[in-house]
Formats: structure tokens, C-alpha cells, sequence
């Protein structure tokens, strides 16, 4: 929420600087994102009037103007706006005068004419973008005075960031209460005053849905003049809170919930038909809104109708045909309560959001409804004239949010704070916040005012006294207690070790957010029907993701934007998929993987050696090191988000427990990624597993090595038969490694090569050739009954 500093000092004004006062908010909980200036540091510019504008004698696009500045004589200036003209009030700059960037105005000549100054546009002031002419004053505005203070320039910006339970903030009250009661200051707010009614004229209410809309009061007012300009000090207020001011009618709509937090609207009176009603909607029923979109709500969206259709998005965004116009004479005015479940998310739904939605759906006070239209009808009859009739008010007293008191013990706050304050202490910190504390034996029984909807437990009322007494005056205490080594087990291994051990392999940590955008578990995961949020934080994060890699995907892409192309990253967090029932699996089930990317060369760019790109096999080797000393086993496998031949199942014990492979060619290009990454993903509890280590003899023995060359089929992979060959490996062989593949002459075009060594060694004594052959064959003739290979002849 943004707002002007002095908005706020016209309802308290503590003895505090600009940035005292946002210390001050800040460690209140009302966080101060920025507070800038209003417009930069200047002097010597005052408001001038434009007594003669001749054209330059010696310049066609110049004009030579006599101003009264409030000197006592007319200055001579060469200006060469296009706007400037007899009778027009413009920030004038005087010789002496700074303009924004340590500008000096001189005098001096230009075409040959002295000029005594600077006509300013307001670009020129600091103020706005807008070059295009000089800034045009009021006519009202007095001559000499400065422009600093006629406009109250020296004005800061605060921009504040509340937490989505401090919507009793989302106003200029709101936040002059917290101030008042944080720094003891009297609140300078004069209660709002009924408007006497002076026609009869008045429009029933129904309340259809009283649960979502208990509370509902409308008034008409005639003989309003749409066309009446907004004052400049509201103009202002409003620019510094950043809303554009559009017309008097909707310009004081929008003061007064900024000023109050009460949203309100104004109808055209002349377009509604009956009684208004606030109900759910039609089947089928649709809606043209102020923004042109035309939306058809859902069965629990709440509308403003009148007999004949529905005229509004109740407490979202009005109806293009029930809107005020210029034209506009009879306006039907509202102020309700609508309850925060009952516009929770319904704007985002329909892909926007609005200033109303974004206070009802946090909570509005719910005694707010009368005193605001009564606010906003008496600044419509000052400004735009016309006569108010009386206010009428639905009510359902029953279906209003109660307000229950709260139980706080203080002992238990000052164990909690570690502050040692008083129960009078504490009753006087909250009844400054308006909260009602009454003593009922050694507790206090608090009830919170209607405007607060944040105080339910006792926790919250010792969030209430840390605030008011002062984050900064907790004293920091070091804890104390004594620390026990817990047990740790050797036969698993941490989350931390997986990030220490990929960090040490040159990886770097990601954490992205659970929630992806749909396109992602389209394309990555061929997922058509994946989790989808009911109420997501930005349409691109619209469903729960099932896998880590695009995620990955998505880091690579952002890194070569910033010409970053050797990425090395990975990630430790939640994928979430169904139930067999099609529901999502509860979050105790939910998946914990490990995914990494590697993108890029293998080794950051050096004189030592070659740049070569990742490949496969580099990434297969951090899997291998991420898993020792166990063994993994691959598959083929075909995955949508992975190269059709250039991807693997990994397998751990016969266990399917991730993927590995280079990114398919179609995302890589479609993603703009570069050279293909290689990624793999793995469930995180098969990585956590260990083995523990045990000891065995080394032989002092000589190993004998031999090789063993056999022809398979294309089909058979080189893992399923050396996988074959270890099962009826005798107890000296000691290892078996694939060193070579061959295909083609020779050859027959169906059959492969595949070279194994094969390691044998015992530890007491030399092998015999006899035994070696043995072992050798017992190998050659599983292999052959097993796979149907055959031993490779020597002319093969």
C-alpha cells in the first residue's frame, strides 16, 4: 500500500522525522518496502503568470514571454513550449534557481534576446515523464509563491508491505491508529457526521445469500453533476497513493477507501430496475465488466443484481451497464460487508484482481458499511451538488462475523516475551490498539473490535504486546541448556551429505518453487491432467509439479539469458502425484527426489585442456559417485522429457529408482536451452541408503587377466550380459568390465561385439592355466544357453 506522509500527519503527527516514522512502522509489523520523495531537490521555482507570448524575432519555434513571478517587475524569458500562452500560471525557475541535477539557471541569450529564467514542464521538475508542454497550474494558484509549497512537494512516498492479516492497514485510519497507539500521539480524526436526508427516494435490498453479504445499505442521490472537477488536493492524495484520478464521482469512491478501507461503488440510478439483490448467480448467467472482459461466474461467486440482471461482481469490479458515465445525474451509491470466504479468490479466477477484492477478501470491518457511504455521499454533495436520499440498510445480524473474546495470561506472555511487564502495562498496550480488555482473575479477557479479524488466539494477543512494547527493546538473550551428541547410524546418510557430496562435484543448489506452470507438466511429463491449485499465486504457477526437471530446465534457460552457458545445478525437494482414486497423494506420501543438470563444458574454460561439452557419461559418473559403493544397473528407456536414444532407466537392485539423460531435442529447442543438457532425477530415499563397509583380504597373489569376446544380438545390452556372466562367475573371478563394442564387417548385420576382461585372483596362492580355463568356459557356455550368444572367432 502506498501513501503520501502528509495524508497520514492530518491524522496523527508524532514529533518523528520521514525515517523515524517508517522505523517506527516497520518494527510494528508494517513493513516499509520504500519511501522515496515525492519529486527530487530543487529551489528558486515559483509559480509565474504569463502576461504577454510574442513569437521570437529570430526563431520560428520560440516565443518571447513577460511573466509575473511576484517580483514587482515582469521577467523577459525565452521559452519554446508550444503550449504557452497569454493568462497561463507555469512553474517559473528564477535566475539563481537549481533545477533537479545540480541545473543552474543563468541568465543568458538565446537567438539574440536575453532571457531572465526557465519556463518549466514538469519533466523538467522532476515530477513525471511528461515533456510535451509546460505544466499548467490552476488559475487559483498565487503568483510567487514556491512551487514546493503550493504543490507540497516535500512529501515522502511510503510504501508499505502488510501481511495478508493486517487488512484493518489497507487505509490511511488504518495505519494513523497504529501510530497513534505505538507513539501516544491523540488520533485527529472527527467522527463522521449522518447526511440529512432531503428526498425520499430509496431502493429496496434483498440479501439472498445473508452469509456471504450480511450486511448491505445503499442510497440515491439526485441532481449530481458527473462532470464536476475533482478537487486538486484530492487529485493529489490520490497520485500519491497511486490511483489515477478518472472522474469526481469515482475519484471519491476510491478516497474513500483509501482513506477509511470501506470499497465502495456508485451505479447509474437511471439503468437499474427494482429492487437490488445480492445473490449467486444464474446457471449460464454472465457478466460485462468495467474492464470490457465478460465472465461467467461460478455457482459461488457472489453478484449485484437488480430485477432484470446481474449489474456486478459483488465486492470485485462493477458491470459495464449499470456504470456511471459523465452523463450520469442519479447515482445509486454502495457500501457492504462482504464475508472474506465469499471473495477469496474469485477475482484471481477470472485472471484479475482489484483494490475492493483485495480488502474484502483480508477482511473489512464490518461496522464500516454506514459511516463510509455517509462519508462519501457528503464529499459528493460538496463537490458535485445534487440532494441524498435516506440510507437504506439490509442487515442479518446473525450471519455477522462475532467477536469472541480472547483469554491471555499474563504470565504466560511474559515467560513467552521474556519480558517482565506488568498486567497493567499489558492492559493499557492493548486497549491503545482499541481492543476491549477486561480482568477475569489472573487472566485477561480481550475482545477485538470489529476491524481487527487477526485476533482469535491467545498467541496473537503476545504478537500485539511484542509490537507495542517494541521489537527493539526484547532484550537478546542467549539460550541456554545443555547439548547431547545424538546417535548416527552408518547405514544411511543424510539430505545434507547429498548436497555436500554434489556440491564438492561442482554443483550448485537451486530451490525452486513446488508450483510450475501447466505447460511444463505437459510437455516434460506428458502429465494432461496434473494437480491443479484452487486458488494459485500467479497464473503461471497454476499446478503442483510431479517432477524436478523442469524446473532445472527453467534455471538453464534463466542462466543463458545472462550468458551463463556452463550450468551445473541440482535440486532436493517435493513432487506430488495422484492417488490410484485420482486425488492427490496426502502430504506425509508426498515424493522426495534428487535431480540434477548439467549443461555446457564439462570443465570451466582453462588453458590445461580441451573444452568438450557434458555429455551422457559425465553425468552417468556423478550418479555412479552419488550412489557408491553401491552398484546401479541401466535400462533403455523412452521418457518424453529425454532423448528417445540417449536415456536410461537407473536401477538399484533390480529397482527401478530414477531416470537419467540428455533433455529431448523438441524442449530443448522449444525452451531456447542450447546444447542438450543432461539431467537425471532419482527417488532421494534410494540415494540416502548405505552400505557399510566391510574389510576384506588384499591378495598378494598375481591377478591373471583374460578376454572374452562374444557376439549377441543388437537387442541384448551389454549389461544384461555382463550381468549374465557374473552369475556363473566361480569364486577367483574377482571382476568383469566391458572395454570394447564393435558392429560391422566381419560381422554378421544382426550380431554385436561385446569385449569383456575379465579379473582372476586368489588370495592364497597362484592360479593354474587349468582352473583360469575352466572359469573361462563356464562363463562362455552360461552365456551361450542363457542370451544365445556365441564365442568370436579369430577371423571375426
Amino acid at each position: 500500500m502506498q501513501f503520501s506522509e502528509k495524508w497520514l500527519r492530518t491524522f496523527v503527527n508524532p514529533p518523528l522525522d520521514s525515517a523515524e516514522l517508517g522505523h517506527l512502522m516497520t518494527m510494528a509489523g508494517l513493513e516499509v518496502e520504500e519511501a522515496e520523495p515525492v519529486a527530487p531537490a530543487f529551489s528558486g521555482i515559483v509559480v509565474a503568470l504569463i502576461v504577454e507570448a510574442e513569437k521570437h524575432p529570430n526563431a520560428d519555434k520560440l516565443k518571447l514571454c513577460k511573466v509575473d513571478a511576484g517580483t514587482g517587475e515582469l521577467l523577459q524569458i525565452v521559452c519554446g513550449a508550444p503550449n504557452a500562452a497569454v493568462g497561463m500560471k507555469v512553474p517559473c525557475a528564477k535566475v539563481g534557481a537549481v533545477l533537479p541535477g545540480e541545473f543552474a539557471i543563468k541568465a543568458a541569450k538565446l537567438r539574440g534576446v536575453e532571457s531572465f529564467g526557465m519556463l518549466c514542464s514538469e519533466r523538467e521538475l522532476g515530477l513525471s515523464e511528461d515533456h510535451g508542454g509546460l505544466y499548467a497550474l490552476p488559475e487559483d494558484a498565487p503568483i510567487g509563491v514556491d512551487i514546493r509549497d503550493y504543490l507540497a512537494l516535500d512529501d515522502t512516498l511510503f510504501t508499505i508491505k502488510l501481511t495478508p492479516n493486517r487488512a484493518d492497514c489497507l487505509s490511511l485510519s488504518g495505519v494513523a491508529r497504529e501510530v497513534a497507539a505505538l507513539t501516544g500521539v491523540a488520533l485527529a480524526q472527527s467522527p463522521i457526521a449522518p447526511v440529512v436526508a432531503t428526498i425520499d427516494d430509496r431502493r429496496p435490498i434483498v440479501l439472498d445469500a445473508p452469509l456471504a453479504c450480511p450486511r448491505y445499505c445503499g442510497r440515491v442521490l439526485r441532481g449530481v453533476d458527473a462532470r464536476a472537477p475533482s478537487p486538486e488536493w484530492m487529485k493529489q492524495r490520490l497520485q500519491r497513493s497511486g490511483i489515477r484520478a478518472i472522474s469526481a464521482l469515482v475519484d471519491i469512491t476510491n478516497y474513500v477507501m483509501l482513506e477509511l478501507g470501506q470499497p465502495l461503488h456508485a451505479f447509474d440510478n437511471t439503468r437499474l430496475e427494482g429492487a437490488i439483490h445480492v445473490r449467486m448467480p444464474l446457471v449460464g448467467e454472465q457478466v460485462l465488466l468495467l474492464n470490457e472482459q465478460t465472465v461467467t461466474p461460478a455457482a459461488d461467486t457472489l453478484l449485484i443484481a437488480d430485477e432484470a440482471r446481474a449489474l456486478a461482481l459483488a465486492g470485485i469490479m462493477g458491470g459495464e451497464d449499470s456504470g456511471i458515465t459523465l452523463a450520469t445525474s442519479e447515482v445509486f451509491l454502495e457500501s457492504a460487508f462482504f464475508a472474506p470466504d465469499a471473495i477469496a479468490g474469485r477475482a484471481r479466477a477470472h485472471g484479475f484482481g482489484s483494490d475492493a477484492s483485495h480488502r474484502f477478501e483480508r477482511g473489512v470491518d464490518f461496522d464500516l458499511a454506514r459511516p463510509a457511504i455517509e462519508r462519501a455521499t457528503a464529499l459528493i454533495l460538496e463537490i458535485c451538488g445534487g440532494a441524498a436520499g435516506p440510507v437504506e440498510e439490509a442487515v442479518s445480524v446473525s450471519d455477522l462475523p462475532q467477536r469472541k473474546a480472547v483469554s491471555l495470561r499474563p504470565a504466560r506472555a511474559r515467560r513467552v516475551l521474556g519480558v517482565d511487564l506488568d498486567d497493567l502495562t499489558m492492559q493499557s498496550l492493548l486497549e491503545r490498539v482499541h481492543l476491549d480488555v477486561r480482568k477475569d482473575g489472573d487472566r485477561l479477557l480481550v475482545t477485538p473490535p470489529s476491524f481487527r479479524f487477526d485476533i482469535e488466539i491467545e498467541e496473537d494477543l503476545i504478537e500485539e504486546l511484542a509490537r507495542l512494547h517494541g521489537y527493539d527493546n526484547i532484550p537478546a538473550v542467549a539460550p541456554q541448556g545443555t547439548l547431547v551428541m545424538l546417535e548416527r547410524s552408518e547405514s544411511g546418510r543424510t539430505p545434507w551429505d547429498m548436497r555436500h557430496l554434489l556440491a564438492g562435484r561442482g554443483f550448485q543448489e537451486v530451490v525452486n518453487f513446488a508450483f510450475v506452470e501447466e505447460a511444463w507438466e505437459r510437455d516434460f511429463c506428458a502429465n494432461e491432467d496434473p494437480i491443479r491449485l484452487a486458488n494459485p499465486i500467479a497464473s503461471q504457477m497454476s499446478v503442483m509439479r510431479s517432477s524436478l526437471i523442469p524446473g532445472l530446465a527453467a534455471n538453464l534457460a534463466t542462466n543463458r539469458k545472462r550468458q551463463q552457458n556452463r550450468v551445473r545445478v541440482f535440486e532436493l525437494g517435493r513432487c506430488f502425484e495422484r492417488k490410484a482414486d485420482g486425488q492427490p497423494v496426502a502430504g506425509f506420501h508426498q515424493l522426495m527426489r534428487l535431480a540434477v543438470l548439467a549443461a555446457g563444458p564439462v570443465l570451466p574454460e582453462q588453458w590445461g585442456t580441451d573444452a568438450r561439452a557434458v555429455d551422457f557419461y559425465d553425468v552417468k559418473a556423478d550418479l555412479e559417485a552419488l550412489f557408491a559403493p553401491r552398484e546401479l544397473s541401466f535400462e533403455r528407456l523412452s521418457d518424453p522429457a529425454l532423448h528417445p536414444g540417449r536415456a536410461a532407466t537407473v536401477l538399484l537392485d533390480g529397482r527401478r529408482v530414477g531416470v537419467l539423460g540428455e533433455l529431448h531435442p523438441v524442449w530443448v529447442q522449444a525452451y531456447d536451452l542450447g546444447p542438450a543438457p543432461v539431467v537425471f532425477e532419482v527417488e532421494l530415499d534410494a540415494a540416502l541408503l548405505a552400505v557399510l563397509p566391510v574389510s576384506g583380504e588384499i591378495s598378494k597373489m598375481p591377478a591373471v587377466a583374460r578376454d572374452l569376446a562374444l557376439l549377441v544380438s543388437h537387442e541384448v545390452s551389454a549389461a544384461r550380459v555382463r550381468s549374465v556372466l557374473l552369475e556363473a562367475a566361480p569364486a577367483l573371478v574377482s571382476e568383469i568390465s566391458l572395454f570394447d563394442m564393435y558392429h560391422g564387417k566381419g560381422i554378421d548385420p544382426d550380431k554385436k561385439s561385446l569385449a569383456f576382461r575379465v579379473l582372476m585372483q586368489d588370495t592364497q596362492r597362484t592360479l593354474e592355466d587349468a582352473e583360469v580355463d575352466a572359469a573361462m568356459s563356464a562363463l562362455v557356455r552360461h552365456a551361450e544357453l542363457t542370451l544365445g550368444a556365441r564365442l568370436r572367432g579369430a577371423g571375426e
